[in-house]
């Protein structure tokens, strides 16, 4: 199960200024608030003592609020206006991969390969109609009727991680790349009527993380550790989309694991966003049992 909380404001000035702390012109503030649970059934099967097989299927509920408070009346008061919209369903489902290429052992490291593909079962951002018409009154943003659940992208990522086990703590860290194939004859649904897109990359994902686990007891661990996603520019027809840029999402990670039997422990984590694009708060909680 995970939980992740986002916000932003946006002040716009359409106008100009005769001195700084004098503005003529229209003001406006906007705010979102977003909102994503998911719950996850996630299958792994052991093929090998070092080679396995993964299987996970999502199912995604997502709430956005929209508020825009234009001062364009010279009043000290305005009306906000507020936009919500939700959107629940199937997720993408993915297949992965794990390969554990050698032994390892105390002061050994561990070296572990992995390769994942994304479908795009969820309701993708392209199905979703976009109301062009309330772009005036939400800062010339065009909303969406509904939230997508999934990316819209098939995507494919190949990583590799390393363990480094020196008691009682265990170093990690690893790295992968995220590819998404890109889509031609794609239209946007909107509610003036199709618009034709043509061919849209998204951005690919550049990944980083290290960090260490801490053993506290035989039952109980304690983990701390950082992850960075460089996303980069989404393409239209070979083209970069108006006033994008490349997106850098910085994570703290916080964890800790109880081990409830031989086969059943408990993992919650924590993820803090260290940069503005990364959400505000992450929340995951684990139950994984062995057979």
């Amino acid at each position: 199960l995970q939980y992740a909380y986002s916000s932003s404001n946006r002040v716009s000035l359409v106008g100009y200024t005769i001195i700084p702390a004098i503005a003529v012109g229209l003001i406006n503030v906007q705010e979102e608030k977003n909102n994503t649970f998911i719950g996850t059934l996630t299958t792994r099967y052991g093929f090998t003592n070092r080679w396995e097989g993964e299987l996970r299927v999502p199912y995604v509920y997502r709430n956005n609020d929209t508020v825009s408070l234009p001062f364009d009346t010279g009043s000290a008061t305005a009306t906000p206006g507020v936009y919500g919209a939700t959107g629940k369903g199937l997720g993408d489902i993915e297949f992965a991969t794990r390969y554990q290429f050698n032994d390892g052992g105390a002061e050994k490291p561990y070296y572990i390969g992995s390769l994942r593909f994304k479908t795009r079962t969820g309701t993708d951002p392209f199905q979703v109609e976009n109301l062009t018409s309330l772009g005036n009154q939400y800062n010339g943003v065009a909303l969406q009727s509904q939230l997508p659940t999934g990316s819209g992208f098939y995507s494919l990522q190949p990583g590799l991680t390393v363990l480094y086990p020196s008691d009682p703590v265990v170093f990690f860290g690893g790295l992968s790349y995220l590819h998404n194939f890109k889509r031609t004859n794609v239209y946007e649904n909107t509610d003036q009527g199709n618009t034709y897109l043509g061919t849209v990359s998204a951005g690919d994902v550049a990944t980083f993380n290290f960090g260490m686990g801490l053993a506290l007891n035989s039952r109980s661990s304690f983990s701390i550790g950082y992850e960075q996603d460089s996303v980069g520019k989404t393409l239209i027809n070979g083209s970069p989309v108006t006033g994008t840029t490349r997106i850098e999402l910085g994570t703290l990670l916080l964890g800790y694991s109880y081990r409830l039997s031989d086969s059943r422990t408990l993992n919650i984590a924590l993820g803090v966003g260290v940069t503005r694009d990364t959400p505000d708060v992450t929340l995951t909680f684990r139950l994984p049992m062995s057979f």
